[in-house]
């Protein structure tokens, strides 16, 4: 079991799932330190969760709470999280004038998955496995960030965080699964587990291959595999609260339960 107290909040419980196996998760009076030593560049695997959101005056607090646990000097960025469940963000407005990121998210789950409407006959899923395939995945991750990410740094975090997803499935932890049309990745996924819980880890469909029913086809799949071969109960996605990805997340099933929210700088 944990030595730290598990959240409230599904989406960060299952955040917790990555630094748990290799991390650093202490707990402090008002706040938990999640450290990734392996990944400095992960903003959300370096981070303060704390009980409540902020306050006014907290911006300075934060800031230094956060350089006296994170001391790794390769860690760049300042991210904070608060344990609850209906989205809000205090007094955040501090934050947003000293240049921080706001992250809004909806945190669907499922105990069941229906086929989606738009379900792509042509494609494979099955899980990954070979180094090539592992090599495919790599590539797609980054084929599909956010371009407010730079290439060069966004490569050195996305190779660490793929070397962490082939260990924990090594581990027998989840499972990372690939949509092929033939040879070729398409698309893939990966799930991991907390006790019954399971928890998506970042869907990409590649570029060159999106509406055509990949994501809701592989989502579907991925899941009935989770639920039939690792004795999963609930299945939980974090998605931008207003992106197209929530809604087809919600045709294969999901249902929204609760919101995330979070704060992030970076030097940019």
């Amino acid at each position: 079991m944990p030595s730290y107290p598990r959240p409230k909040s599904l989406g960060y419980r299952t955040d917790l799932i990555f630094p748990n196996y290799d991390g650093v998760i202490r707990e402090c009076s008002e706040y938990l330190v999640i450290e990734t030593p392996s990944n400095p560049q992960f903003h959300w695997g370096n981070f303060l969760l704390f009980k409540a959101p902020p306050q006014k005056g907290d911006l300075n607090r934060w800031k230094q709470l956060f350089r006296t646990e994170l001391k790794n000097p390769a860690i760049q960025h300042l991210c904070f999280g608060w344990d609850t469940t209906n989205g809000e963000f205090g007094a955040h407005q501090e934050f947003l004038a000293a240049g921080f990121h706001p992250l809004e998210s909806i945190v669907l789950s499922c105990q069941n998955v229906v086929s989606p409407p738009n379900f792509n006959e042509k494609i494979s899923v099955r899980p990954i496995q070979k180094d090539s395939e592992w090599n495919a995945v790599l590539k797609n991750q980054i084929a599909c960030r956010d371009e407010i990410f730079e290439y060069g740094p966004y490569q050195i975090f996305k190779g660490n965080q793929v070397k962490r997803w082939r260990k924990m499935v090594e581990a027998q932890l989840g499972h990372w699964f690939g949509a092929f049309i033939g040879d070729q990745l398409v698309g893939d996924l990966g799930i991991f587990k907390d006790q019954s819980l399971g928890r998506f880890q970042n869907v990409g469909t590649s570029p060159k291959f999106r509406r055509q029913g990949i994501c809701g086809t592989l989502v579907h799949t991925a899941s009935r595999l989770a639920f039939d071969e690792m004795n999963l109960k609930t299945l939980v996605m974090v998605a931008d609260d207003d992106g197209n990805a929530r809604r087809v997340y919600e045709s294969v099933g999901f249902v929204p339960t609760e919101k995330q929210s979070g704060l992030s700088w970076w030097p940019r």
